[in-house]
């Protein structure tokens, strides 16, 4: 951990991206969390930043007999981000992905229904949007969110997060306009490392975000 500063908790690891985000001059006009660590984060981002809460929603798709090991991962609006490199080296093939990608666009769909209720999807065209995680690894589903709202009319899209490998920050940073990221230590084991406080984040909870 030597080098690399520690978050109290989500929201505190939410205040300090909101601070940087104002640092770069970054004129934020909505944040959307992925659910559901990203929620936390996001509500800080957003009230610091006095901007709108909503969400963008992505699945990933596991690998055959390693679920925690992307190979991919889908949109709630059935936009895909596929890991080639995962794909080959876990010899995963074509009809296991399709049916994998169907199943988790379905839960996406649902998951961004169930978090939104009867409101509507937010209105992106011409406005900055501020794509909040509490890190990333592999960084899959940040990818297939970053896809879909590159095919809207949004004007800037930044992805901020606290922390994540340089590798996957440096890449990231070719799929989207701007990446705020506070911590690309090179001894990364996980996103949880990083925190004080990473408890699982429940839906019912997530949603409390929403609310506020």
């Amino acid at each position: 951990m030597a080098g690399s500063q520690r978050f109290t908790d989500r929201t505190d690891a939410g205040e300090r991206l909101a601070t940087a985000l104002r640092e770069q001059g970054i004129d934020a006009d909505i944040a959307l969390a992925i659910p559901r660590g990203g929620l936390p984060l996001g509500r800080a981002v957003a009230d610091e930043l006095d901007i709108p809460l909503d969400i963008v929603v992505a699945k990933k798709i596991g690998a055959p007999g390693n679920p925690e090991y992307a190979i991919g991962a889908v949109a709630s609006d059935g936009s895909v981000w596929r890991n080639e490199a995962a794909f080959r080296g876990t010899n995963t093939d074509e009809e296991y992905f399709q049916q994998r990608l169907d199943e988790e666009a379905k839960n996406a769909r649902q998951k961004a229904e169930r978090y939104r209720g009867d409101r509507d999807a937010p209105e992106l065209a011409g406005r900055t949007v501020v794509v909040v995680d509490d890190g990333v690894a592999t960084g899959s589903t940040a990818r297939a969110c970053l896809k879909t709202l590159n095919e809207t009319d949004a004007e800037r899209i930044v992805l901020a997060v606290p922390v994540g490998p340089p590798d996957t920050i440096d890449s990231l940073e070719s799929e989207t306009d701007t990446v705020v990221c506070l911590e690309t230590p090179r001894g990364f084991r996980g996103v949880g490392q990083f925190y004080e406080n990473f408890g699982q984040v429940s839906d019912e909870e997530a949603m409390t975000y929403l609310e506020q």
